[in-house]
């Protein structure tokens, strides 16, 4: 989601910082974007770092002179329910998911109150409704991530900072990919998905940036402390809808 999100902010002329403890798959998403005429640098952070985050959010300052834009994707959706979830795993699922938002907009929120201007995108699921059983502590940290959206939303208008969430759905990505092989799914499992799904096919990465993009632009400029369910069928609703 977040090489979707960069590469859509790209060619609308974003300006960015492309972060990932991964620094090969980040770099190379940079490197590329800088390649197609947009504007990219890397920064390596492990946002469960304060010192990382720090020096991410300043890095943005020192090379674009401002952040406009501040999109918190970084997550990890280590698998266990109630009885296998070990402290170290909910640990380390909120140092991330949770933890890591919260520093990122911290440090983010002192540039942009200084301009009197900036929006925040916290990237969620919806699983934080409920979510998968196997997902306890992912599901829990992203309906903290929404109470954190809005209770910021709520303070940060008077600097007219707004933050907004977006919880997808079943999207398909790389690493989704990998973690259904991996549990056993078969390489079959896609079409099998697919037959779920009203619209005929899972979200794609291009679905979440759109729906970034607006409230990262100023066409949602009176908006703030929204939560957006990017799905195909409303929270709740019967499997056989």
């Amino acid at each position: 989601m977040g090489e979707g999100i960069a590469r859509l902010f790209g060619s609308e002329g974003a300006a960015m910082v492309v972060s990932d403890q991964n620094e090969a798959n980040a770099a190379t998403v940079a490197a590329s974007i800088e390649k197609e005429g947009g504007r990219a640098i890397f920064q390596r952070a492990d946002v469960s770092v304060e010192a990382d985050c720090r020096a991410l959010i300043r890095q943005a300052v020192e090379v674009y002179g401002r952040i406009d834009v501040l999109i918190n994707n970084a997550g990890i959706s280590t698998r266990g329910n109630i009885e296998n979830t070990t402290c170290e795993v909910w640990d380390k699922v909120f140092a991330t998911n949770v933890r890591g938002a919260f520093l990122c907009m911290r440090e983010a929120v002192a540039c942009m109150k200084q301009q009197r201007s900036g929006s925040i995108v916290n990237i969620g699921s919806i699983n934080a409704y409920i979510g998968e059983p196997k997902l306890m502590a992912y599901s829990a940290s992203k309906g903290a991530l929404m109470t954190l959206t809005k209770n910021t939303a709520a303070y940060l208008n008077r600097y007219g900072i707004r933050v907004n969430q977006l919880n997808p759905g079943w999207t398909m990505t790389p690493n989704e990919r990998r973690m259904k092989i991996e549990e056993g799914k078969g390489e079959r499992w896609v079409e099998e998905a697919i037959r779920t799904r009203p619209f005929g096919r899972l979200l794609v990465p291009r679905d979440v940036a759109l729906a970034a993009l607006y409230f990262a632009s100023d066409e949602s400029q009176c908006i703030t402390g929204s939560i957006v369910d990017l799905e195909q069928y409303p929270v709740g609703a019967p499997p056989d809808w």
